[in-house]
């Protein structure tokens, strides 16, 4: 094995990447709300410095941010399982644009390998400790809940809000600790998503090679997937909790791809209407707030396929390009 050698600008690289790291960790974990929006940037800097070190640095600074975590974290816990995941997303897409990938395929392995790297250390760790599995997470979600209220009743929200959230209290629990596969999962391609968009100005700024991935507003999902949405929609009227449930999950996952292809078409249509960027930033900022739009954006992405919106298989037929 080739021993690691680190120069002063490796290891100034190094400082700063774990720095930063933990940086946006604090605030994601001590600030509730400008909490998940900045969990978001986690893989960033990971990924920056993954393709501005290498492999082996890379590596390194992999495992001491996660030595980090822990610290700040105070041990063994789902934020930690969940946060080393989101760390991991950023070193899988620095390894995976080196590869040369299609989008579809950089984002499901920057995704599918944390998710599964997390699966094994949650089996292990309570095959080992012989804890129970679903008292934690329904600890863990009871927990995350009242946290939840509090924040609401410190914001001043209105007392039948307040009260309203309470009394579905136990219902959103059942739920939410049946559909946390689902939530990871999507949280994790979402995060992924938004991470190679925010990659691109920035590794060009910074001088390194970033993958051709084509024209992202012009990206369709695979057509094959309008069947596994409808199979998940026909399992929600089954009368078996079991087979809702996995409706749900699948649903929800499936929603967060459609979600990317919607916002897709919006980003063609402001580009090809060249509408300035205030107006834009305005939109996005309303889908990110706005229950009802977010909606509207993934059902644009998932009738896309009948639609045919921005005419890309007519622009295919003719050999045409949109680049």
């Amino acid at each position: 094995m080739t021993p690691l050698i680190m120069s002063s600008d490796m290891h100034k690289d190094i400082v700063n990447g774990i720095v930063i790291t933990c940086l946006i960790l604090a605030v994601s974990v001590f600030i509730p709300i400008l909490g998940f929006p900045c969990a978001l940037f986690i893989p960033l800097p990971i990924l920056l410095y993954r393709l501005k070190l290498g492999r082996q640095m890379g590596g390194l600074m992999l495992v001491l941010i996660l030595v980090a975590m822990g610290l700040i974290l105070s041990g063994i816990s789902f934020d930690l399982l969940f946060f080393g995941e989101l760390v991991l997303v950023g070193f899988m897409l620095g390894e995976l644009f080196e590869k040369d990938l299609s989008i579809e395929k950089t984002i499901g392995f920057a995704c599918g390998v944390p998710v599964i790297a997390g699966s094994a250390l949650l089996i292990l760790y309570i095959n080992f400790s012989a804890a129970d599995l679903t008292r934690l997470i329904s600890e863990y979600v009871d927990l995350n809940l009242k946290l939840t209220m509090t924040l609401y009743k410190n914001m001043g929200m209105n007392d039948s809000t307040v009260q309203a959230f309470a009394n579905s209290f136990d219902l959103i629990k059942y739920v939410l600790i049946r559909i946390i596969p689902a939530l990871v999962v999507a949280a994790m391609l979402f995060v992924a998503w938004i991470n190679v968009l925010l990659a691109r100005p920035l590794l060009k700024r910074k001088n390194l090679s970033f993958p051709d991935f084509g024209t992202l507003n012009t990206w369709q999902s695979p057509e094959y997937l309008v069947w596994p949405a409808i199979g998940c929609g026909l399992l929600l009227f089954f009368p078996d909790k079991g087979f809702k449930m996995i409706g749900i999950n699948g649903i929800l996952v499936l929603m967060t791809i459609y979600f990317f292809q919607g916002i897709a078409i919006i980003a063609y249509f402001f580009e090809k209407k060249k509408l300035p960027r205030a107006f834009r930033l305005f939109f996005y900022t309303l889908i990110a707030i706005q229950q009802f739009i977010l909606l509207l954006v993934i059902g644009l992405g998932f009738f896309d396929m009948w639609l045919n919106l921005r005419k890309l298989k007519k622009l295919d037929t003719g050999n045409q390009s949109l680049d």
